[in-house]
């Protein structure tokens, strides 16, 4: 009966050692985490800055691209491109120009991110503000959506660079708004793409004809057709007897013979 007793004891003794561990323990991670919160209330911009070092880092070592959000506006149109859904590239139209974040396979993006709320925040184009341009707005989210480090309580616009955080998903903002056309191609570098590709002159300024890939062209921007000479609704090319010798003798110089 003695040892019995000795027994219950020391395991008394062992469960009472055991809860005071535990105790202690829940009370310094209770510590660590106000330490934390206080920590980000006062300096939530480092934090973030450390949070995408760590991004970048494990972007170089693992191969993976930095996750981004790209708006558009081209000829009055308004799209996302983004690789947050499956970490692919996507171009995303929405009639009403409302992209939706979120768990919900119903949203425009979906993200399989436990701590995202099913309907998290959405990213919104208005053209009809004093300031149009794309917005984020939270839908009441449980973890909330911050903007370079400032928590989301309402609409806010969004700049170029802005570094966005949902859930444990952090990613940057682009705004592309302009577009140039650029300059035609030299001549001389048409005739290296036709050597190289085996075809002859002619078929080569046929493929880069202007309809096939420019846009409409300012009344006065100077046509396509005029740059290289080649004038068809007048029914002439606009080259000179010695002009055309000069091309014709320069392309057939680069032309490598075909092997017999």
């Amino acid at each position: 009966m003695a040892d019995i007793s000795k027994s219950h004891i020391f395991t008394l003794k062992g469960s009472t050692k055991i809860a005071e561990f535990k105790s202690k323990e829940i009370e310094r991670k209770l510590s660590l985490y106000q330490v934390f919160v206080k920590l980000y209330e006062h300096h939530s911009g480092l934090l973030e800055d450390i949070l995408q070092m760590e991004d970048l880092s494990l972007s170089g070592v693992t191969g993976l691209n930095s996750s981004y959000v790209q708006g558009v506006v081209n000829d009055g149109k308004a799209y996302l491109v983004t690789n947050l859904g499956d970490h692919q590239t996507q171009t995303l139209l929405q009639p009403q120009q409302i992209w939706t974040i979120g768990r919900d396979r119903q949203c425009g993006i979906c993200i399989g991110d436990k701590y995202l709320s099913r309907r998290h925040a959405a990213i919104q184009y208005i053209d009809k503000d004093d300031e149009p341009g794309f917005y984020i707005v939270d839908f009441k989210s449980t973890n909330g959506s911050f903007v370079n480090g400032e928590q989301v309580y309402q609409r806010i616009r969004l700049k170029e660079g802005d570094l966005i955080r949902i859930g444990n998903l952090t990613f940057n903002f682009f705004y592309n708004h302009n577009h140039r056309i650029l300059p035609t191609v030299a001549m001389e570098l048409l005739m290296q793409l036709s050597s190289r590709n085996g075809c002859n002159l002619e078929d080569t300024l046929s493929y880069f004809a202007p309809e096939k890939y420019l846009p409409e062209i300012p009344d006065k921007a100077i046509p396509f057709t005029k740059n290289f000479g080649l004038d068809h609704q007048n029914g002439h090319d606009g080259f000179t007897t010695e002009q055309k010798s000069d091309i014709l003798d320069r392309f057939f110089n680069q032309v490598t013979p075909s092997p017999i």
